[in-house]
């Protein structure tokens, strides 16, 4: 079963900034919306990086340098609900007031979670969450217990929210991942994984200097190839240079599937009170390779301009193409647990093996690229095949720069 992942914020895949971009800096302090006390020693982080501070006595804080972009602050205070505020950085210095609300009764309040997990069903959570490369194998969820996964069975959905935050350590790339506010959710009938929250990057020590190396080869090979380094490869109109290639894909709905499929489910309800012929198991097989669309792909490589629109002046710079978007980076092979297909939802035929091969769709006419390479809605996008199979294995934070020249394929130990 394949499954679209919607590409949350999912996705941070979704940014990175340029060593030569404007820096800002950002402070301010962090208050009791009631009171209107400050909060000593409150957490206070920029979502999806690894940047984050702790409140003075006064409650406040400072960023003295940020890249320029788009970033959600985050305050987090024990007792005390999230509070979030959207801001821009650009060259001028600004401050903000972050207001955290205490939750009720806090200083009695219990967590008392209402069943405990079913063992299968955390299972798919965390397959589904960390996802299933060489990467994402060697990543752990430290604190299982604070993580609440639920199975709809008429929904056909699993869910799963944390109290305060999911802790994931990535062994592959040295992060230290604290995914706060998580809100997971995978619909099996539609193929469809969205998840979203505010997480907070920690450099790991690494035990040597042999470790630390991996480490910086691992995360440039997550960079290389992925939607953060097309989306900055298209702002930057160096596609080609930078190793991608992008096609026209058509996708047309079959209209002999409904039937074709009505019919093979009906046979497999049969199957279960009758011994079913030779004939109709046939049948069964025949249908089931009745694809549910077709793809058409253009074999010509589109330009740059193709994929994008560039305001007069240059600025902002808008991601746009029509139908969806085959991206092939040319550089690196898709990783070695990367699952061959075999049953297609369209006519598509399996990719070449020396190329990661993705596919693009965009949910609205035309998304604007910020010059830190973000999307200004990052579910804007919709991400299938390679792009939909890397997850937390491949999770980069913002600020992370790759080094020059580009780096050497992924190294596993």
């Amino acid at each position: 079963m394949r499954f679209y992942p919607v590409l949350l914020l999912l996705l941070a895949l979704l940014a990175r900034p340029d060593s030569i971009r404007a820096q800002g800096r950002l402070s301010g302090v962090v208050l009791d919306s009631l009171t209107h006390q400050p909060l000593p020693f409150a957490s206070v982080f920029l979502a999806n990086t690894t940047l984050g501070v702790t409140t003075t006595e006064q409650g406040k804080f400072n960023f003295p340098s940020v890249p320029a972009g788009t970033y959600d602050v985050v305050g987090s205070y024990l007792g005390y609900r999230l509070a979030k505020q959207s801001i821009t950085v650009g060259p001028a210095a600004q401050q903000l007031t972050l207001l955290l609300t205490p939750t009720a009764n806090r200083l009695a309040e219990v967590v008392v979670r209402p069943n405990p997990n079913r063992a299968s069903d955390y299972q798919k959570f965390t397959e589904l969450f960390l996802g299933r490369t060489t990467f994402s194998r060697q990543c752990r969820i430290r604190n299982p217990d604070d993580v609440l996964v639920d199975f709809d069975p008429e929904a056909n959905e699993l869910t799963a929210t944390a109290i305060n935050f999911v802790q994931v350590d990535n062994q592959a790339l040295g992060y230290r991942i604290k995914y706060y506010g998580l809100r997971f959710n995978t619909n099996f009938t539609q193929h469809v994984v969205t998840f979203y929250g505010q997480p907070v990057f920690e450099e790991m020590t690494a035990r040597n200097a042999r470790q630390q190396r991996r480490w910086e080869a691992n995360r440039a090979a997550a960079y290389h190839g992925s939607l953060t380094h097309f989306l900055s490869s298209v702002r930057a109109g160096q596609v080609a240079e930078e190793g991608f290639t992008a096609q026209r894909l058509r996708i047309v709905p079959n209209p002999r599937f409904a039937r074709a499929d009505s019919l093979r489910r009906q046979l497999l309800r049969e199957r279960e009170t009758r011994m079913l012929s030779a004939a109709d198991n046939d049948s069964i097989r025949i249908w089931s390779k009745v694809p549910a669309a077709f793809s058409m792909l253009y074999t010509k490589v589109l330009p740059v301009d193709s994929v994008r629109r560039v305001a007069a002046g240059g600025e902002p710079v808008f991601l746009r193409f029509r139908d969806n978007l085959q991206v092939s980076y040319l550089r690196e092979a898709p990783d070695p647990l990367y699952p061959i297909r075999t049953a297609q939802p369209t006519n598509a035929p399996s990719p070449p093996a020396d190329r990661q091969v993705s596919q693009l769709v965009l949910m609205v006419r035309e998304i604007e690229i910020q010059p830190n390479g973000q999307l200004t809605n990052p579910l804007a996008v919709f991400t299938d095949e390679y792009w939909g199979f890397e997850k937390m294995g491949e999770f980069l934070p913002v600020n992370y720069l790759p080094p020059a020249p580009a780096a050497s394929p992924k190294t596993h130990p």
